[in-house]
């Protein structure tokens, strides 16, 4: 008696590798950095930033001298010791830039997200809620932008009085605009999306609806004009000290430097052009970094 070969089924499973790669290309943090290192500026951008963190952070280490106390003589061309030369007071410009990337990145960080905290608030509720708090909101804001962002950092820090903290809230006061409508752009087209509808139709709170399907789809552009805005906050913040208006002595504030050295130009231009060469790298630096992750967020440059 004879008997049929029965052979199991064969069923057509996935391989492993298939299984690894499909993983791979679903991993939204790996999908970014490949994206960010293939970008050079956000690569540029990101390092010139991070060599400022590392000195700001380093600041004593790095230095060897005291930057409130003479070091040599007053306007010392840049030499083995003194790389930069020193000031008309005898202190090393190094040492007083290295200690400035502190007073620049700490304003330009603490009154950017003031500025992110509160114009995104304002802007969420006047997308949102429209009616009447949206005319209020978008006038304030439409008022506030009527005047040059300078202009209006100097009349702040007038009333308030010449200092730091005061330039950080002028600095803060003026960036609130650029956020709040930002937002509320965003707002105004996730809110009338389907999974926003379908959210209101269950009976979802309004508090809930903002802050778990409106506001975690709304932070990308917020990100990048944050990275952006930055660069501005250091220029402004070194335009308020060559004022007079922010950092006050012997704070080695970059712009104070800049208004401390504007008498000695011809003399001795290296007191000038190392804290100006400082701004222009730091700027140079958040503006690329901003430059490159919005087109590495941006669906167009995908394609």
């Amino acid at each position: 008696m004879q008997t049929d070969n029965v052979q199991p089924p064969v069923t057509n499973l996935p391989e492993a590798g298939a299984v690894s790669h499909s993983t791979q290309q679903d991993n939204p943090a790996r999908d970014f950095a490949r994206a960010f290192f293939r970008h050079r500026s956000a690569v540029i951008g990101s390092v010139l930033v991070l060599i400022f963190i590392i000195l700001a952070i380093l600041a004593p280490v790095i230095t060897p001298y005291d930057y409130t106390e003479p070091s040599a003589d007053a306007l010392a061309a840049p030499s083995a010791e003194h790389w930069f030369g020193t000031d008309d007071l005898g202190r090393d410009i190094f040492t007083r830039i290295v200690y400035g990337s502190r007073i620049s990145l700490w304003v330009g960080f603490i009154s950017i997200a003031g500025s992110i905290v509160v114009g995104s608030l304002l802007g969420l509720l006047a997308g949102y809620y429209g009616k009447w708090q949206d005319t209020l909101i978008s006038r304030l804001f439409d008022i506030m932008l009527a005047f040059p962002s300078i202009l209006l950092a100097i009349a702040i820090v007038a009333m308030l009085g010449p200092g730091l903290n005061n330039a950080l809230i002028a600095i803060a006061i003026i960036n609130i605009p650029t956020f709040g409508r930002l937002m509320r752009s965003r707002v105004l087209s996730v809110k009338v999306e389907d999974f926003v509808l379908a959210a209101r139709a269950i009976g979802m709170k309004n508090s809930r609806i903002l802050w778990h399907h409106i506001l975690p789809n709304c932070w990308t552009p917020i990100m990048v004009q944050g990275t952006l805005s930055f660069a501005t906050a250091v220029i402004e913040v070194a335009a308020l000290g060559f004022l007079g208006l922010g950092a006050q002595p012997p704070d080695p504030e970059w712009g104070t430097m800049l208004s401390d050295a504007r008498d000695y130009l011809q003399l001795a231009p290296w007191t000038m052009v190392f804290p100006g060469v400082a701004i222009m790298i730091t700027v140079l630096g958040f503006n690329l970094l901003g430059d490159g992750l919005r087109d590495i967020f941006d669906p167009r440059m995908k394609q």
